[in-house]
């Protein structure tokens, strides 16, 4: 809640107006009524899908990927997201690339796939990526303690 997202897509909308070739996806709140219902995923191509919903039973199946109150529809996250990020990957070496992936948190780390596909763009060749990560609160997150401690990657924190 502190702008990560809107920063994002700030700078995305100036990097496409300079003719930057750029892909990725955010995150973005769906509201009801004034009240926030769950998070979609948004592509920079303009597709959306549900990322997440409040779920209204408080009986949990053991299938279900929850975030608190939030289910994650992991299949609507990954068909959405991990195209996007595979075509990312093979695009020739020539063509400069930025990647945008807002964001690698707990809700997205229920993918397995989209945690190999952003391992494999934070080492392709050629791919700049434009992500955001949350500050560690309570138990770290594997993957993105491994970003944070890389040395390719240079960290500002959004207040």
């Amino acid at each position: 809640g502190v702008g990560k997202t809107t920063l994002i897509q700030k700078v995305t909308q100036a990097l496409k107006s300079s003719g930057t070739s750029i892909d990725g996806f955010y995150t973005e709140e769906v509201r009801e009524g004034g009240r926030r219902t769950g998070f979609d995923v948004v592509t920079l191509s303009g597709k959306r899908g549900p990322l997440s919903r409040v779920s209204s039973d408080s009986s949990t199946s053991r299938r279900e990927c929850r975030v608190g109150q939030y289910v994650v529809d992991v299949v609507s996250f990954e068909q959405l997201v991990l195209p996007m990020l595979r075509n990312v990957n093979h695009g020739s070496d020539a063509e400069k690339k930025i990647c945008v992936i807002d964001e690698v948190g707990k809700m997205e780390l229920f993918s397995q796939a989209f945690i190999q596909a952003v391992r494999q763009t934070l080492t392709g060749s050629g791919t700049v990526v434009l992500g955001t990560i949350p500050i560690p609160k309570g138990k770290p997150l594997d993957l993105v303690e491994e970003i944070r401690s890389r040395k390719d990657i240079k960290v500002f924190n959004v207040s």
